[in-house]
């Protein structure tokens, strides 16, 4: 595993965006692990989650788009941190855009934010996570309505590595099926098993015997 991977999975736990524990998802799964990446709050962390966004989405996609489009609402401040972080580490000048949810119908109208997108332009889309791959059913439309734009892929930050929408193949994997673009993230819950499982972080071990257990029961029932 990259050594940035395993500053990322530390980077999480710190700033309490990963937790472990019982929690109801928004899929109405009950989850022994939680990723809330609304709790990035400080510049500090928003610039270091940049950098991390970044170097994947230059391992993944190189320097090959033009324009980073974060969906309403989590993804409007990370697609602003990892631009800036992106002409920061690679000396490459990408736009960013997010989506309102709301068209505006006065002054600077429209329904997105940032850069306009254009004909021709090369788009990555970037998630916080992405559980059953609802958000980009929203998303898609959306970037087709504005031009003949061509998403190179999607960047989230954790792949939870759980069953999408049709409950068949990853949620990750049936993005790449259904809509023909590649589905990437910064880590795996595989990774996040891999560093943590059994091996102290600041004196307290996160994953024990039993809620590796747990998380073994929580994939057999909604792992792909």
């Amino acid at each position: 595993m990259e050594q940035y991977k395993k500053e990322f999975i530390e980077f999480m736990v710190d700033c309490q965006v990963l937790k472990f524990g019982e929690f109801t998802l928004k899929s109405g799964r009950k989850s022994p692990f939680f990723m809330n990446a609304g709790a990035y709050v400080t510049g500090a962390q928003l610039k270091k989650l940049g950098e991390y966004y970044a170097k994947a989405i230059h391992d993944n996609y190189g320097d090959d788009f033009d324009v980073l489009f974060g969906p309403a609402y989590k993804g409007i401040p990370l697609s602003v941190a990892t631009t800036i972080a992106y002409s920061e580490l690679y000396g490459k000048e990408i736009r960013y855009c997010s989506n309102r949810k709301e068209v505006k119908d006065h002054g600077d109208v429209g329904i997105l934010l940032g850069s306009k997108l254009a004909d021709g332009d090369r788009v990555v889309i970037i998630e916080d996570v992405t559980t059953s791959g609802k958000s980009i059913e929203e998303t898609f439309p959306i970037l087709k309505a504005q031009g003949n734009v061509e998403i190179k892929g999607l960047m989230v930050s954790l792949n939870r590595m759980e069953k999408g929408i049709e409950g068949k193949v990853s949620a990750l994997e049936e993005i790449r099926q259904k809509y023909g673009f590649a589905a990437n993230a910064i880590v795996t819950m595989a990774d996040v098993i891999e560093h943590l499982y059994n091996q102290p972080y600041k004196g307290q071990v996160y994953i024990d015997d039993t809620l590796k257990a747990a998380i073994d029961q929580y994939y057999e029932t909604y792992g792909a």
